[in-house]
């Protein structure tokens, strides 16, 4: 069918070399002779491994083992490639950093590649195209920030990035009869657009990612989507800092980058950008 796969455990052959590994696919199609090493050796240089094409399979590293498993599914030029979590047997940080070679590798073959991960953050940073499934049907598909800020379903904004879910009933706004989600005390304007039916209680949610909320020391008076807020806890993640806010509406977390972090007790005010909040299912 001319269909490559890469194995979650790799499937490297313990008895076989690298360079036989790689072969293995062109010697059962009838490839021999100096077509069969040049082939091989164009798909271990294009992994970064032509020095190792002689070193037994059993004396490589996890990273290693996943190079070669992935120049023997690119050898004989397939028309597709199956990748089925193959990074999920490696650190954290080899992860990282084979992702983007996944990436350079792919394009450098120029074949479909269809890649199975439950990581997400893999899913945006390898994908043209993301379908997220769920119990064996399709929940959503599209390009990755389509997918990110315009989740469908609660499921898909829990699953891609972290999201708030606002719930409450939905009204009209007064003057321009854009949609408004009453949240508790809040009435939160909200991207305009056709809202799923509500459930049972008659209730509306919507989702709006936690990188989209901002927080400010000075009030904004009365402009939309603007409430006085409390900093209840705050978490610092290195890079960024994820503050869980009370505001009218209950709780809400943003994340924010370290650049004048907020203390834990402090007044602020809180903006939910309009556009990014978004009905969900």
């Amino acid at each position: 069918r001319q269909l490559s796969m890469v194995f979650q455990s790799y499937a490297i052959w313990p008895h076989m070399t690298v360079f036989e590994n790689v072969a293995y696919g062109l010697r059962i199609r009838g490839v021999r002779g100096q077509a069969l090493r040049e082939r091989v050796r164009a798909a271990l240089g294009m992994v970064g491994l032509e020095e190792l094409a002689g070193r037994p399979s059993t004396a490589l590293s996890g990273g290693q083992q996943q190079r070669v498993a992935l120049a023997r599914a690119y050898a004989f030029t397939p028309k597709a490639v199956l990748l089925d979590e193959p990074l999920s047997n490696l650190d954290a940080r080899l992860r990282v950093r084979m992702r983007e070679e996944l990436k350079d590798i792919q394009r450098q073959a120029g074949l479909t590649t269809l890649y199975v991960t439950h990581d997400q953050e893999e899913a945006m940073v390898i994908s043209d195209r993301i379908i997220i499934m769920r119990e064996g049907r399709i929940e959503q598909d599209g390009e990755p920030l389509e997918i990110y800020d315009a989740p469908r379903s609660r499921f898909v904004a829990d699953f891609i990035g972290a999201a708030n879910i606002l719930e409450g009933h939905l009204v009209q706004h007064p003057e321009s009869g854009r949609p408004v989600l009453e949240v508790g005390a809040a009435r939160v304007l909200c991207a305009s657009g056709a809202a799923p039916a509500p459930d049972a209680d008659g209730r509306h949610r919507a989702a709006v990612r936690t990188a989209y909320p901002t927080l400010h020391r000075r009030q904004a008076g009365d402009a939309e989507n603007h409430w006085p807020a409390r900093i209840l806890r705050r978490s610092l993640l290195g890079d960024l800092v994820v503050y869980v806010v009370e505001w009218p509406g209950g709780e809400i977390r943003v994340q924010a980058l370290p650049t004048d972090i907020l203390a834990e007790g402090e007044a602020v005010c809180l903006r939910i950008p309009p556009d990014r909040v978004v009905f969900v299912a």
